[in-house]
């Protein structure tokens, strides 16, 4: 194992050096909840779009494994997904789909769940692959819900981890169920952990869960939660839903749109890692630090 692990560094290491251009510092965003329902995939979608409306080339790679909807919600039907990269069947760039909202999808499937048992010649080819994504400025990391070995490795690989809840009570309780996952189980935390709150039917609903939260994250584990924003309740969200077609597309001065706006207006106030995002995206999800 750990010789396997020191070969996957040296292939980091000398790819980062003799790579067909060097890495840019694409930002890594990676979005999680504690239970499902919360909005976690209509978060990253109009999260990502809201991106591209700012002239970014944003790619959202859905990680939710085996319960994959990205393309659900944008009603696209993907022919290949993340598993024929695997399998060496597709490259990425084959399999990256583009939609009529600005922004491109990489498709989850259930065989991404093996990414921890690659051989050493699929290891060499995914991270490969995972470098050509490295022109996008932004990589918006839609994971499954709950907490599992890939999603702690998704979060631990962002630079800005995002947990989003609602104000239900089960909600509130497993937001702060998978920060105390992240704080006692990812070592050397260098990612921002943001949290949102979302279907509030005011700006001071949304602050008191967050605070409510945040105060017990640093009380009892020492973790510092920033209170990203909130996401208004809005009728347009659950419409949107079912048209297939983005809220922030369908009706770009709801509350809901104007609120993803103010997130993004947030997020980019805040420094990039001094690592190029996708060198630091594989180094963790590989395990190789």
């Amino acid at each position: 194992m750990e010789d396997q692990a020191q070969q996957l560094r040296e292939l980091v290491r000398n790819r980062a050096v003799s790579g067909p251009s060097p890495l840019k510092k694409t930002r890594i965003i990676t979005v999680a909840s504690g239970k499902g329902g919360v909005g976690k995939t209509n978060l990253s979608v109009n999260l990502a779009i809201a991106y591209a409306k700012l002239g970014k080339r944003v790619i959202v790679m859905d990680a939710d494994l085996g319960l994959a909807n990205v393309n659900i919600m944008l009603n696209i039907i993907p022919k290949h997904n993340l598993y024929h990269v695997i399998r060496r069947q597709k490259t990425m760039r084959e399999i990256l789909l583009d939609t009529d909202y600005g922004i491109q999808i990489l498709a989850g499937a259930s065989g991404f769940s093996k990414i921890a048992n690659l051989t050493d010649e699929e290891r060499h080819n995914f991270i490969n692959e995972l470098y050509t994504l490295s022109s996008a400025d932004i990589i918006i990391i839609d994971t499954s819900a709950g907490v599992s070995n890939n999603v702690l490795s998704f979060i631990a690989a962002a630079d800005d981890a995002i947990i989003i809840t609602t104000p239900e009570p089960t909600a509130i309780t497993d937001a702060y169920g998978i920060i105390k996952i992240i704080a006692t189980e990812v070592e050397n935390i260098n990612f921002s952990l943001k949290l949102v709150v979302n279907r509030v039917k005011s700006v001071a609903d949304g602050r008191k869960v967050a605070e409510r939260i945040i105060n017990i994250s640093g009380q009892f584990l020492n973790i510092k939660v920033e209170y990203l924003g909130c996401i208004y309740e809005d009728a347009t969200v659950s419409t949107s839903v079912l048209r297939q077609k983005p809220f922030i597309v369908a009706d770009p001065k709801s509350k809901a749109a104007v609120s993803v706006q103010h997130l993004v207006s947030k997020i980019e106030k805040t420094d990039f890692s001094d690592e190029p995002g996708i060198a630091r995206l594989i180094k963790k999800l590989f395990g190789n630090e």
